[in-house]
Protein backbone atom coordinates (compact mmCIF):
# COMPACT_ATOMS: atom_id res chain seq x y z
CA UNK A 1 0.00 0.00 0.00
CA UNK A 2 2.85 2.40 0.88
CA UNK A 3 4.58 1.68 -2.45
CA UNK A 4 1.34 2.27 -4.39
CA UNK A 5 0.75 5.59 -2.62
CA UNK A 6 4.35 6.61 -3.18
CA UNK A 7 4.12 5.86 -6.89
CA UNK A 8 0.78 7.64 -7.16
CA UNK A 9 2.08 10.76 -5.41
CA UNK A 10 5.19 10.75 -7.56
CA UNK A 11 3.07 10.52 -10.70
CA UNK A 12 0.90 13.45 -9.54
CA UNK A 13 4.01 15.57 -8.90
CA UNK A 14 5.43 14.73 -12.31
CA UNK A 15 2.13 15.70 -13.94
CA UNK A 16 1.95 18.92 -11.91
CA UNK A 17 5.45 20.06 -12.81
CA UNK A 18 4.86 19.12 -16.43
CA UNK A 19 1.79 21.39 -16.46
CA UNK A 20 3.69 24.18 -14.70
CA UNK A 21 6.51 23.82 -17.20
CA UNK A 22 4.03 24.10 -20.06
CA UNK A 23 2.43 27.21 -18.59
CA UNK A 24 5.76 28.84 -17.88
CA UNK A 25 7.05 28.05 -21.38
CA UNK A 26 3.99 29.51 -23.15
CA UNK A 27 5.33 32.58 -24.92
CA UNK A 28 3.60 35.92 -24.40
CA UNK A 29 2.88 38.35 -27.21
CA UNK A 30 2.13 41.80 -25.79
CA UNK A 31 0.05 43.83 -28.24
CA UNK A 32 1.80 47.04 -27.09
CA UNK A 33 5.08 45.56 -28.33
CA UNK A 34 3.44 45.24 -31.75
CA UNK A 35 2.50 48.92 -31.75
CA UNK A 36 -1.08 48.81 -30.50
CA UNK A 37 -2.54 52.08 -29.23
CA UNK A 38 -4.67 51.73 -26.09
CA UNK A 39 -6.65 54.97 -26.42
CA UNK A 40 -9.98 53.55 -27.64
CA UNK A 41 -9.75 55.69 -30.78
CA UNK A 42 -7.09 54.28 -33.10
CA UNK A 43 -8.06 51.08 -34.92
CA UNK A 44 -5.73 48.21 -33.96
CA UNK A 45 -7.14 45.32 -36.00
CA UNK A 46 -4.10 44.55 -38.13
CA UNK A 47 -1.67 44.96 -35.22
CA UNK A 48 -3.59 42.60 -32.95
CA UNK A 49 -4.04 40.08 -35.75
CA UNK A 50 -0.28 39.98 -36.31
CA UNK A 51 0.23 39.10 -32.66
CA UNK A 52 -2.36 36.31 -32.94
CA UNK A 53 -0.76 34.97 -36.12
CA UNK A 54 2.69 34.92 -34.50
CA UNK A 55 1.36 33.21 -31.37
CA UNK A 56 -0.20 30.34 -33.30
CA UNK A 57 3.12 29.11 -34.70
CA UNK A 58 4.37 27.61 -31.45
CA UNK A 59 1.40 28.36 -29.24
CA UNK A 60 1.25 31.41 -27.02
CA UNK A 61 -0.64 34.09 -25.13
CA UNK A 62 -1.66 37.40 -26.69
CA UNK A 63 -1.61 39.87 -23.81
CA UNK A 64 -3.65 43.07 -23.52
CA UNK A 65 -2.40 45.32 -20.69
CA UNK A 66 -4.74 47.93 -19.17
CA UNK A 67 -6.17 50.32 -21.75
CA UNK A 68 -8.83 50.51 -24.48
CA UNK A 69 -8.13 48.75 -27.77
CA UNK A 70 -10.42 49.52 -30.70
CA UNK A 71 -10.63 46.74 -33.26
CA UNK A 72 -12.63 45.12 -36.00
CA UNK A 73 -12.88 41.37 -36.62
CA UNK A 74 -10.10 39.28 -35.10
CA UNK A 75 -9.47 35.70 -36.27
CA UNK A 76 -8.48 33.43 -33.40
CA UNK A 77 -6.07 30.64 -34.38
CA UNK A 78 -5.18 27.26 -32.90
CA UNK A 79 -3.09 27.13 -29.73
CA UNK A 80 -3.64 30.82 -29.00
CA UNK A 81 -4.88 32.28 -25.73
CA UNK A 82 -6.08 35.87 -25.43
CA UNK A 83 -5.48 37.36 -21.98
CA UNK A 84 -7.16 40.61 -21.01
CA UNK A 85 -5.47 42.01 -17.94
CA UNK A 86 -7.33 44.05 -15.34
CA UNK A 87 -8.35 47.37 -16.85
CA UNK A 88 -8.04 46.13 -20.43
CA UNK A 89 -11.04 46.74 -22.69
CA UNK A 90 -11.30 45.29 -26.19
CA UNK A 91 -13.67 47.66 -27.99
CA UNK A 92 -15.55 46.58 -31.08
CA UNK A 93 -15.53 49.12 -33.87
CA UNK A 94 -18.85 50.87 -34.54
CA UNK A 95 -18.21 50.84 -38.31
CA UNK A 96 -19.61 47.80 -40.12
CA UNK A 97 -16.85 48.02 -42.72
CA UNK A 98 -14.43 46.72 -40.08
CA UNK A 99 -16.37 43.43 -39.87
CA UNK A 100 -15.76 41.46 -43.07
CA UNK A 101 -18.29 38.82 -44.04
CA UNK A 102 -17.40 35.22 -43.22
CA UNK A 103 -18.87 32.23 -45.03
CA UNK A 104 -18.39 29.18 -42.80
CA UNK A 105 -17.81 25.85 -44.45
CA UNK A 106 -20.74 24.35 -42.58
CA UNK A 107 -24.51 24.23 -43.12
CA UNK A 108 -26.75 25.84 -40.49
CA UNK A 109 -29.88 27.99 -40.32
CA UNK A 110 -29.31 31.57 -41.53
CA UNK A 111 -25.94 30.60 -43.00
CA UNK A 112 -26.43 33.09 -45.81
CA UNK A 113 -27.47 35.86 -43.42
CA UNK A 114 -25.27 35.81 -40.30
CA UNK A 115 -21.68 36.51 -41.32
CA UNK A 116 -19.99 38.92 -38.90
CA UNK A 117 -18.32 38.80 -35.50
CA UNK A 118 -15.79 40.69 -33.41
CA UNK A 119 -13.89 37.50 -32.52
CA UNK A 120 -14.20 34.70 -35.07
CA UNK A 121 -12.83 31.17 -34.98
CA UNK A 122 -13.51 28.26 -37.33
CA UNK A 123 -12.05 24.75 -37.31
CA UNK A 124 -9.38 25.59 -34.75
CA UNK A 125 -8.49 24.02 -31.41
CA UNK A 126 -6.87 24.74 -28.06
CA UNK A 127 -8.05 28.34 -27.83
CA UNK A 128 -9.02 30.52 -24.90
CA UNK A 129 -10.10 34.00 -23.90
CA UNK A 130 -9.25 34.72 -20.27
CA UNK A 131 -8.42 37.41 -17.76
CA UNK A 132 -9.96 40.19 -15.72
CA UNK A 133 -10.65 42.57 -18.59
CA UNK A 134 -13.70 43.40 -20.72
CA UNK A 135 -14.86 42.90 -24.30
CA UNK A 136 -17.35 45.58 -25.34
CA UNK A 137 -19.15 45.17 -28.66
CA UNK A 138 -20.63 48.70 -28.63
CA UNK A 139 -23.71 47.08 -30.09
CA UNK A 140 -26.11 50.01 -29.82
CA UNK A 141 -24.31 51.62 -32.78
CA UNK A 142 -25.71 49.04 -35.21
CA UNK A 143 -29.18 50.04 -36.41
CA UNK A 144 -31.86 48.43 -38.54
CA UNK A 145 -31.05 48.65 -42.27
CA UNK A 146 -33.16 51.14 -44.16
CA UNK A 147 -33.57 48.63 -46.98
CA UNK A 148 -36.25 46.23 -45.75
CA UNK A 149 -34.89 43.52 -48.06
CA UNK A 150 -31.74 43.34 -45.94
CA UNK A 151 -31.95 41.25 -42.78
CA UNK A 152 -30.83 43.04 -39.65
CA UNK A 153 -28.99 39.84 -38.71
CA UNK A 154 -26.56 40.51 -41.56
CA UNK A 155 -25.50 43.93 -40.29
CA UNK A 156 -25.11 43.16 -36.60
CA UNK A 157 -21.96 41.30 -35.49
CA UNK A 158 -21.69 38.81 -32.65
CA UNK A 159 -19.02 39.49 -30.06
CA UNK A 160 -17.77 35.86 -30.09
CA UNK A 161 -18.53 33.36 -32.86
CA UNK A 162 -16.85 29.94 -32.91
CA UNK A 163 -17.63 27.21 -35.43
CA UNK A 164 -16.49 23.56 -35.26
CA UNK A 165 -13.77 24.35 -32.73
CA UNK A 166 -12.37 22.06 -30.02
CA UNK A 167 -10.90 22.63 -26.56
CA UNK A 168 -12.22 26.11 -25.86
CA UNK A 169 -11.94 28.04 -22.60
CA UNK A 170 -13.72 31.31 -21.86
CA UNK A 171 -12.85 32.36 -18.34
CA UNK A 172 -12.90 35.34 -15.99
CA UNK A 173 -13.76 38.10 -18.47
CA UNK A 174 -16.68 40.51 -18.74
CA UNK A 175 -18.66 40.66 -21.99
CA UNK A 176 -21.00 43.54 -22.73
CA UNK A 177 -23.01 45.38 -25.36
CA UNK A 178 -23.25 43.06 -28.33
CA UNK A 179 -25.19 43.99 -31.46
CA UNK A 180 -26.63 40.45 -31.60
CA UNK A 181 -26.13 37.33 -29.49
CA UNK A 182 -23.14 37.81 -27.23
CA UNK A 183 -21.62 34.38 -27.88
CA UNK A 184 -22.47 31.75 -30.46
CA UNK A 185 -20.74 28.37 -30.25
CA UNK A 186 -21.73 26.30 -33.29
CA UNK A 187 -20.88 22.57 -33.52
CA UNK A 188 -18.04 22.91 -31.02
CA UNK A 189 -16.58 20.26 -28.69
CA UNK A 190 -15.02 20.43 -25.23
CA UNK A 191 -16.24 23.91 -24.39
CA UNK A 192 -15.57 25.33 -20.91
CA UNK A 193 -17.12 28.65 -19.87
CA UNK A 194 -16.30 29.67 -16.31
CA UNK A 195 -16.71 32.72 -14.10
CA UNK A 196 -17.66 35.22 -16.78
CA UNK A 197 -20.03 38.17 -16.47
CA UNK A 198 -22.32 39.21 -19.31
CA UNK A 199 -24.36 42.38 -19.65
CA UNK A 200 -26.31 42.63 -22.89
CA UNK A 201 -28.97 45.33 -23.27
CA UNK A 202 -27.80 47.15 -26.40
CA UNK A 203 -29.86 45.79 -29.28
CA UNK A 204 -32.36 43.19 -30.38
CA UNK A 205 -31.58 39.48 -29.94
CA UNK A 206 -29.25 40.25 -27.03
CA UNK A 207 -28.78 36.71 -25.69
CA UNK A 208 -26.16 35.90 -23.05
CA UNK A 209 -24.81 32.80 -24.77
CA UNK A 210 -26.03 30.35 -27.40
CA UNK A 211 -24.73 26.79 -27.31
CA UNK A 212 -25.69 25.41 -30.72
CA UNK A 213 -25.29 21.71 -31.35
CA UNK A 214 -22.21 21.36 -29.15
CA UNK A 215 -20.76 18.37 -27.32
CA UNK A 216 -19.07 18.06 -23.91
CA UNK A 217 -19.81 21.49 -22.48
CA UNK A 218 -19.34 22.84 -18.95
CA UNK A 219 -20.79 26.23 -17.98
CA UNK A 220 -20.19 27.24 -14.37
CA UNK A 221 -20.11 30.18 -11.98
CA UNK A 222 -21.33 32.70 -14.56
CA UNK A 223 -23.44 35.83 -14.13
CA UNK A 224 -25.64 37.28 -16.83
CA UNK A 225 -28.11 40.12 -17.29
CA UNK A 226 -29.63 40.25 -20.76
CA UNK A 227 -32.57 41.69 -22.66
CA UNK A 228 -33.13 38.49 -24.61
CA UNK A 229 -32.53 34.90 -23.51
CA UNK A 230 -29.91 33.94 -20.93
CA UNK A 231 -28.20 30.55 -21.26
CA UNK A 232 -29.66 29.08 -24.44
CA UNK A 233 -29.14 25.64 -25.91
CA UNK A 234 -30.30 25.46 -29.49
CA UNK A 235 -29.91 23.30 -32.56
CA UNK A 236 -29.73 25.06 -35.94
CA UNK A 237 -27.95 22.29 -37.84
CA UNK A 238 -27.43 18.53 -37.98
CA UNK A 239 -25.68 18.00 -34.64
CA UNK A 240 -27.44 17.80 -31.27
CA UNK A 241 -26.40 19.37 -28.00
CA UNK A 242 -25.17 16.57 -25.77
CA UNK A 243 -23.27 16.03 -22.55
CA UNK A 244 -23.80 19.50 -21.11
CA UNK A 245 -23.54 20.70 -17.52
CA UNK A 246 -24.73 24.13 -16.36
CA UNK A 247 -24.19 24.97 -12.70
CA UNK A 248 -23.73 27.74 -10.13
CA UNK A 249 -24.97 30.59 -12.31
CA UNK A 250 -26.90 33.79 -11.51
CA UNK A 251 -29.12 34.87 -14.39
CA UNK A 252 -31.40 37.77 -15.29
CA UNK A 253 -33.33 37.94 -18.56
CA UNK A 254 -36.23 39.93 -19.95
CA UNK A 255 -37.11 36.78 -21.89
CA UNK A 256 -36.11 33.22 -20.88
CA UNK A 257 -33.36 32.70 -18.32
CA UNK A 258 -32.60 29.04 -19.14
CA UNK A 259 -33.82 27.66 -22.43
CA UNK A 260 -33.59 24.71 -24.79
CA UNK A 261 -34.83 25.97 -28.17
CA UNK A 262 -36.34 27.73 -29.99
CA UNK A 263 -34.36 26.36 -32.93
CA UNK A 264 -34.51 22.60 -32.46
CA UNK A 265 -33.45 20.61 -35.50
CA UNK A 266 -31.16 17.92 -34.05
CA UNK A 267 -31.79 17.80 -30.34
CA UNK A 268 -30.76 17.92 -26.70
CA UNK A 269 -29.33 14.89 -24.89
CA UNK A 270 -27.79 14.27 -21.48
CA UNK A 271 -28.07 17.71 -19.91
CA UNK A 272 -27.86 18.73 -16.25
CA UNK A 273 -28.74 22.18 -14.91
CA UNK A 274 -28.26 22.85 -11.20
CA UNK A 275 -27.66 25.36 -8.43
CA UNK A 276 -28.79 28.45 -10.33
CA UNK A 277 -30.49 31.68 -9.24
CA UNK A 278 -32.81 33.56 -11.58
CA UNK A 279 -33.51 37.13 -10.53
CA UNK A 280 -35.02 40.28 -12.08
CA UNK A 281 -32.86 42.30 -14.43
CA UNK A 282 -31.47 45.52 -13.07
CA UNK A 283 -32.29 47.11 -16.44
CA UNK A 284 -36.00 47.87 -16.47
CA UNK A 285 -36.15 49.14 -20.07
CA UNK A 286 -37.25 46.33 -22.36
CA UNK A 287 -36.52 45.67 -26.04
CA UNK A 288 -38.04 42.18 -25.98
CA UNK A 289 -39.89 40.37 -23.19
CA UNK A 290 -40.91 41.64 -19.77
CA UNK A 291 -38.96 43.56 -17.10
CA UNK A 292 -38.92 40.55 -14.75
CA UNK A 293 -38.65 37.95 -17.51
CA UNK A 294 -41.02 35.73 -19.45
CA UNK A 295 -39.89 32.32 -18.19
CA UNK A 296 -37.41 30.82 -15.79
CA UNK A 297 -37.04 27.41 -17.44
CA UNK A 298 -38.18 26.69 -21.02
CA UNK A 299 -37.72 23.35 -22.78
CA UNK A 300 -38.92 23.60 -26.36
CA UNK A 301 -38.89 21.28 -29.37
CA UNK A 302 -40.71 22.52 -32.47
CA UNK A 303 -38.41 21.67 -35.41
CA UNK A 304 -38.17 17.89 -35.26
CA UNK A 305 -35.51 17.41 -32.58
CA UNK A 306 -35.33 14.85 -29.79
CA UNK A 307 -35.01 16.13 -26.23
CA UNK A 308 -34.05 13.25 -23.97
CA UNK A 309 -32.40 13.13 -20.57
CA UNK A 310 -32.61 16.56 -18.95
CA UNK A 311 -32.16 16.90 -15.19
CA UNK A 312 -32.83 20.29 -13.56
CA UNK A 313 -32.35 20.77 -9.81
CA UNK A 314 -31.80 23.32 -7.07
CA UNK A 315 -33.15 26.40 -8.82
CA UNK A 316 -34.41 29.57 -7.13
CA UNK A 317 -36.19 32.12 -9.27
CA UNK A 318 -37.71 35.50 -8.50
CA UNK A 319 -39.86 37.27 -11.03
CA UNK A 320 -40.36 35.41 -14.33
CA UNK A 321 -44.04 35.40 -15.30
CA UNK A 322 -43.95 31.67 -16.10
CA UNK A 323 -41.61 29.56 -13.97
CA UNK A 324 -41.72 26.34 -16.04
CA UNK A 325 -42.62 25.85 -19.71
CA UNK A 326 -42.25 22.53 -21.54
CA UNK A 327 -43.48 22.52 -25.12
CA UNK A 328 -43.49 20.03 -28.01
CA UNK A 329 -44.83 21.69 -31.16
CA UNK A 330 -44.62 21.32 -34.92
CA UNK A 331 -43.29 24.51 -36.48
CA UNK A 332 -41.22 22.16 -38.69
CA UNK A 333 -38.66 24.71 -39.82
CA UNK A 334 -35.60 23.06 -41.31
CA UNK A 335 -32.11 24.50 -41.24
CA UNK A 336 -31.49 23.83 -44.94
CA UNK A 337 -34.14 24.34 -47.65
CA UNK A 338 -32.56 21.56 -49.72
CA UNK A 339 -33.44 18.99 -47.04
CA UNK A 340 -36.88 17.43 -46.41
CA UNK A 341 -39.18 19.19 -44.00
CA UNK A 342 -38.58 17.85 -40.46
CA UNK A 343 -41.23 15.73 -38.78
CA UNK A 344 -42.54 16.06 -35.25
CA UNK A 345 -39.84 15.70 -32.60
CA UNK A 346 -40.08 14.37 -29.06
CA UNK A 347 -39.61 15.36 -25.42
CA UNK A 348 -39.02 12.66 -22.83
CA UNK A 349 -37.17 11.84 -19.63
CA UNK A 350 -37.14 15.24 -17.97
CA UNK A 351 -36.73 15.51 -14.20
CA UNK A 352 -37.16 18.80 -12.32
CA UNK A 353 -36.57 18.96 -8.57
CA UNK A 354 -35.95 21.36 -5.72
CA UNK A 355 -37.27 24.48 -7.40
CA UNK A 356 -38.59 27.55 -5.60
CA UNK A 357 -40.18 30.35 -7.62
CA UNK A 358 -41.39 33.65 -6.15
CA UNK A 359 -43.44 36.45 -7.72
CA UNK A 360 -44.64 34.41 -10.67
CA UNK A 361 -47.37 35.96 -12.81
CA UNK A 362 -50.93 34.93 -13.60
CA UNK A 363 -50.39 32.81 -16.73
CA UNK A 364 -49.56 29.48 -15.09
CA UNK A 365 -46.88 26.95 -15.98
CA UNK A 366 -47.45 24.28 -18.60
CA UNK A 367 -46.36 20.93 -20.02
CA UNK A 368 -47.82 20.32 -23.47
CA UNK A 369 -47.46 18.16 -26.53
CA UNK A 370 -49.73 18.07 -29.56
CA UNK A 371 -52.43 15.55 -30.55
CA UNK A 372 -50.83 12.18 -31.28
CA UNK A 373 -47.43 13.29 -30.02
CA UNK A 374 -47.35 13.41 -26.22
CA UNK A 375 -44.42 14.47 -24.11
CA UNK A 376 -43.30 11.52 -22.02
CA UNK A 377 -41.71 10.69 -18.69
CA UNK A 378 -41.85 14.11 -17.05
CA UNK A 379 -41.34 14.24 -13.29
CA UNK A 380 -41.30 17.04 -10.73
CA UNK A 381 -40.62 16.85 -7.03
CA UNK A 382 -40.03 19.33 -4.25
CA UNK A 383 -41.29 22.30 -6.26
CA UNK A 384 -42.78 25.42 -4.62
CA UNK A 385 -44.23 28.23 -6.73
CA UNK A 386 -45.82 31.48 -5.53
CA UNK A 387 -48.22 32.88 -8.14
CA UNK A 388 -49.88 36.29 -8.28
CA UNK A 389 -53.39 34.88 -8.76
CA UNK A 390 -56.34 36.92 -9.98
CA UNK A 391 -57.81 34.40 -12.43
CA UNK A 392 -61.53 34.79 -13.17
CA UNK A 393 -64.29 32.20 -13.79
CA UNK A 394 -63.90 32.98 -17.50
CA UNK A 395 -60.20 32.12 -17.28
CA UNK A 396 -61.09 28.85 -15.56
CA UNK A 397 -63.49 27.86 -18.37
CA UNK A 398 -61.15 28.92 -21.18
CA UNK A 399 -60.57 26.57 -24.10
CA UNK A 400 -56.87 26.50 -25.01
CA UNK A 401 -56.00 26.45 -28.72
CA UNK A 402 -53.44 23.85 -29.81
CA UNK A 403 -51.23 26.30 -31.74
CA UNK A 404 -49.19 23.39 -33.12
CA UNK A 405 -47.22 25.47 -35.61
CA UNK A 406 -46.80 28.63 -33.54
CA UNK A 407 -43.57 30.06 -32.19
CA UNK A 408 -43.14 28.55 -28.72
CA UNK A 409 -43.27 31.08 -25.92
CA UNK A 410 -44.26 30.54 -22.30
CA UNK A 411 -47.09 33.07 -22.67
CA UNK A 412 -48.30 31.73 -26.04
CA UNK A 413 -51.60 30.37 -24.66
CA UNK A 414 -52.45 33.45 -22.61
CA UNK A 415 -53.85 32.81 -19.15
CA UNK A 416 -54.24 29.07 -18.74
CA UNK A 417 -57.29 27.40 -17.11
CA UNK A 418 -54.97 26.28 -14.28
CA UNK A 419 -53.14 28.88 -12.26
CA UNK A 420 -50.46 26.34 -11.27
CA UNK A 421 -49.80 23.66 -13.91
CA UNK A 422 -51.58 22.94 -17.19
CA UNK A 423 -50.73 19.50 -18.63
CA UNK A 424 -51.95 18.37 -22.04
CA UNK A 425 -50.97 15.53 -24.40
CA UNK A 426 -48.61 13.83 -21.97
CA UNK A 427 -47.75 10.31 -20.80
CA UNK A 428 -46.06 9.09 -17.63
CA UNK A 429 -46.19 12.28 -15.61
CA UNK A 430 -45.17 12.15 -11.95
CA UNK A 431 -45.54 14.97 -9.41
CA UNK A 432 -44.44 14.61 -5.80
CA UNK A 433 -44.40 17.24 -3.06
CA UNK A 434 -45.38 20.08 -5.37
CA UNK A 435 -46.84 23.22 -3.77
CA UNK A 436 -48.63 26.20 -5.32
CA UNK A 437 -49.49 29.40 -3.45
CA UNK A 438 -51.50 32.51 -4.35
CA UNK A 439 -51.02 36.18 -3.54
CA UNK A 440 -54.64 36.90 -4.54
CA UNK A 441 -57.80 34.86 -4.96
CA UNK A 442 -58.05 32.82 -8.16
CA UNK A 443 -61.02 30.95 -9.61
CA UNK A 444 -58.84 28.53 -11.56
CA UNK A 445 -57.82 25.09 -10.36
CA UNK A 446 -54.21 24.51 -9.34
CA UNK A 447 -54.02 21.61 -11.82
CA UNK A 448 -55.64 21.03 -15.20
CA UNK A 449 -55.08 17.75 -17.10
CA UNK A 450 -56.19 17.02 -20.65
CA UNK A 451 -55.30 13.93 -22.68
CA UNK A 452 -52.92 12.70 -19.99
CA UNK A 453 -52.16 9.00 -19.59
CA UNK A 454 -50.41 7.36 -16.64
CA UNK A 455 -50.12 10.23 -14.19
CA UNK A 456 -49.16 10.04 -10.52
CA UNK A 457 -49.74 13.05 -8.28
CA UNK A 458 -48.72 12.60 -4.66
CA UNK A 459 -48.46 14.92 -1.67
CA UNK A 460 -49.62 18.08 -3.41
CA UNK A 461 -50.42 21.31 -1.57
CA UNK A 462 -52.21 24.32 -2.99
CA UNK A 463 -54.14 27.46 -2.25
CA UNK A 464 -57.60 27.24 -3.81
CA UNK A 465 -60.90 29.09 -4.05
CA UNK A 466 -63.77 27.41 -2.21
CA UNK A 467 -65.82 27.20 -5.43
CA UNK A 468 -63.03 25.54 -7.42
CA UNK A 469 -61.95 21.94 -7.77
CA UNK A 470 -58.39 20.97 -6.85
CA UNK A 471 -57.76 19.19 -10.14
CA UNK A 472 -59.70 19.27 -13.39
CA UNK A 473 -59.22 16.33 -15.74
CA UNK A 474 -60.55 15.88 -19.27
CA UNK A 475 -60.15 12.64 -21.23
CA UNK A 476 -57.46 11.21 -18.97
CA UNK A 477 -56.58 7.63 -18.08
CA UNK A 478 -54.70 5.87 -15.31
CA UNK A 479 -54.49 8.89 -13.02
CA UNK A 480 -53.57 8.45 -9.36
CA UNK A 481 -54.13 11.35 -6.94
CA UNK A 482 -52.90 10.77 -3.39
CA UNK A 483 -52.89 13.04 -0.36
CA UNK A 484 -53.91 16.34 -1.96
CA UNK A 485 -53.84 19.11 0.64
CA UNK A 486 -56.09 22.12 0.18
CA UNK A 487 -55.59 25.16 2.42
CA UNK A 488 -59.26 26.08 1.97
CA UNK A 489 -62.23 23.71 1.77
CA UNK A 490 -62.86 23.52 -1.94
CA UNK A 491 -65.39 22.12 -4.35
CA UNK A 492 -63.83 18.69 -5.05
CA UNK A 493 -60.51 16.89 -5.06
CA UNK A 494 -60.96 16.13 -8.76
CA UNK A 495 -63.48 17.10 -11.41
CA UNK A 496 -63.56 14.64 -14.31
CA UNK A 497 -64.88 15.13 -17.84
CA UNK A 498 -64.62 13.34 -21.17
CA UNK A 499 -65.94 10.02 -22.44
CA UNK A 500 -62.38 8.67 -22.72
CA UNK A 501 -61.61 9.19 -19.04
CA UNK A 502 -60.83 5.93 -17.29
CA UNK A 503 -59.08 4.41 -14.27
CA UNK A 504 -59.08 7.39 -11.94
CA UNK A 505 -57.84 6.49 -8.46
CA UNK A 506 -57.91 8.64 -5.34
CA UNK A 507 -56.26 7.78 -2.05
CA UNK A 508 -55.57 9.42 1.30
CA UNK A 509 -58.06 12.23 0.80
CA UNK A 510 -59.26 14.27 3.78
CA UNK A 511 -63.02 14.77 3.43
CA UNK A 512 -62.89 17.92 5.57
CA UNK A 513 -60.92 19.71 2.85
CA UNK A 514 -63.33 19.03 -0.01
CA UNK A 515 -67.07 19.35 -0.56
CA UNK A 516 -66.93 16.23 -2.72
CA UNK A 517 -64.19 13.67 -3.19
CA UNK A 518 -64.87 13.67 -6.91
CA UNK A 519 -67.28 15.14 -9.43
CA UNK A 520 -67.79 13.57 -12.85
CA UNK A 521 -69.78 14.58 -15.92
CA UNK A 522 -72.43 12.20 -17.27
CA UNK A 523 -70.22 10.70 -19.99
CA UNK A 524 -67.71 9.43 -17.42
CA UNK A 525 -68.32 5.88 -16.20
CA UNK A 526 -68.56 5.78 -12.40
CA UNK A 527 -66.97 2.33 -12.49
CA UNK A 528 -63.75 3.98 -13.65
CA UNK A 529 -63.40 6.02 -10.44
CA UNK A 530 -61.84 4.22 -7.50
CA UNK A 531 -61.24 5.57 -3.99
CA UNK A 532 -59.37 4.29 -0.94
CA UNK A 533 -58.45 5.54 2.51
CA UNK A 534 -60.86 8.48 2.54
CA UNK A 535 -60.69 10.01 6.00
CA UNK A 536 -61.77 12.97 8.12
Amino acid sequence: MYINNYLFNKAVLVLFFTMVSFVVSAKEYNVLDYGATADGVKLNTEIIQRAIDDATEGGGIVVFPAGKYLTGTLYLKSNVSIRLEKGAVLLGSTDLIHYPENLPDYSFFRKDVIKRALIYAENVENISIKGEGTIDGQGSAFEEPKDKNISSYSVRPYVIWMIKCKNIKIEGIRLQNSALWMQHYLACEKLYIHNIEVYNHSNKNNDMMDIDGCKDVIISDCRGDTDDDGITLKSTHAQPNENITITNCILSSHCNAIKCGTESNAGFKNITISNCVIRPSRDREVIYGKPDGISGISLEVVDGAELNGVNISNIVMDGPIVPIFIRLGNRARGYDKALPKPGVGSIENVHISNVTAYNAGDYGSSISGIPGYPVKNISMENVRIFYSGGGTPADADKSVDEKEKSYPEATMFGKLPAYGMFIRHAENVRFSNVEFYLAADDRRSPFFLEDVKHGQFRDLKADINQNTSYMKANNVSDIFLANPVSYTKSKAAIEIQGSQSSTIRLSDVNKKQFGEIWIASDEVSRDEILTSNIFE
